[in-house]
């Protein structure tokens, strides 16, 4: 590890790498540190992306990164009833091990270096001459100077606090989730299935994500001003117990995921946030990798030029928060609003729409469809929910 690069970018998960990758690209000196042992490890994710959105960034998808494809999906009502959705589109469980591991991979490739078992546990930036970073690597203090630092350190980000960026979230935006790997299950795996109940995943939602063999993704999100009455990690051991009893679990895990509204302020003075450490998450569903890899892909590529030109003041690296907020922003701000609507139906009103929508035909039971009954009291959010469904 050397003392100085033009760009370091705090964590290899889907955001930091393809920042790394993008950055490298420009010719630009990258450094990529992870604080784990391999990139893709430990898996804290569903695995799951909508097949569409995920081939804009990677038109060709290798084999050997999809689990499982997904054509149908379940939901069900708090009183048990079962909604089959329509819908044209499909979706990818990924393998995220390996899909993490490569995309590290294609960022080395193109000429970043990647050092694993660092951890950044200070970071000083002088808009005049550059950035510090404190590495603790192996058994080695190393303090790196860099031009930029790119912030894709997770939803647990430090880099954003000590660069003087607002990341806080609210506690009631911060869904507490667990999850298990387990099997065998009894479901077609070409199905993902979602619960909702506001005393099973209040502010939230519980998931079945099949991953082939048998195997599957099952977990659940509960608000986090919530936990005290709900904690996740019981609620999904009871809701295994109900659902699946004699189920074997292979992993376990547990995290945040922040599903807030768009943060105003993602950079300063040589400095970038990414991904989950910049809130670049779908309020509604939790997901983020999609938005990881785009956001990952523009801040690199917008770092690189910087460097090139000789600036990185907050100014110049303002054209990646402008081109985000007016693009992939402004759906997570449609989908805030969504989900703030979507999650104060309680299982009375939950099972009113499940039935309503029941009685259309089947190729009626539209997401789409599902949001106009739900929000027929709130009709401006309609418009919303044709946007980001479609």
């Amino acid at each position: 590890m050397k003392n100085q690069y033009d760009i370091v970018v705090v964590g290899a998960g889907p955001a930091g790498a393809m920042a790394a990758h993008a950055a490298a690209q420009t010719g630009a000196r990258v450094l990529l540190l992870e604080k784990d042992r391999q990139a893709g490890i430990p898996v804290r994710c569903a695995e799951g992306v909508g097949e569409g959105s995920f081939r804009k960034v990677f038109p060709q998808v290798p084999e050997s990164w999809i689990c499982q494809r997904i054509t149908k999906a379940v939901i069900h009502a708090p009183s048990g009833a079962e909604l089959p959705i329509a819908s044209r589109h499909t979706g990818l469980l990924l393998d995220r091990k390996r899909f993490d591991f490569d995309l590290a991979h294609r960022a080395v490739q193109a000429g970043a270096e990647l050092f694993v078992k660092a951890n950044v546990h200070g970071m000083h930036i002088d808009k005049a001459k550059g950035a510090q970073v404190q590495v603790r690597w192996l058994d080695r203090e190393v303090t790196v100077t860099a031009q930029v630092v790119i912030g894709a350190d997770g939803v647990e980000s430090r880099v954003g606090r000590w660069g003087g960026l607002k990341t806080v979230t609210p506690l009631r935006d911060l869904d507490a989730c667990a999850q298990v790997l387990a099997g065998p299950v009894d479901l077609a795996m070409d199905t993902c299935h979602f619960y909702f109940s506001e005393h099973v995943t209040p502010g939230g939602y519980a998931w079945i994500f099949p991953k082939g063999d048998g195997l599957a993704n099952i977990g659940l999100g509960v608000s986090g001003d919530r936990c005290a009455d709900a904690r996740p990690y019981a609620q999904l051991q009871a809701f295994l117990h109900q659902h699946f009893p004699g189920i074997r679990q292979l992993s376990a895990t547990c995290g945040g995921v922040p599903c807030c509204a768009p943060m105003k302020k993602i950079v300063s003075d040589r400095l970038m946030l990414a991904g989950d450490a910049a809130h670049q998450v779908n309020p509604l569903t939790g997901g983020g990798i999609v938005n990881a890899l785009i956001a990952g892909r523009l801040a690199g590529k917008i770092a690189g030029q910087a460097v090139q030109e000789n600036d990185c003041s907050a100014e110049r690296l303002r054209e990646y928060e402008k081109t985000w907020q007016q693009t992939e922003g402004v759906r997570q701000a449609r989908a805030f609003r969504l989900k703030q609507a979507m999650f104060s139906l309680n299982d009375e009103r939950l099972n009113i729409l499940a039935d309503t929508v029941l009685n259309l035909p089947f190729e009626k039971r539209t997401i789409i469809n599902i949001f106009k009954y739900a929000l027929l009291k709130k009709p401006s959010l309609i418009w919303d929910a044709v946007k980001v469904f479609t």
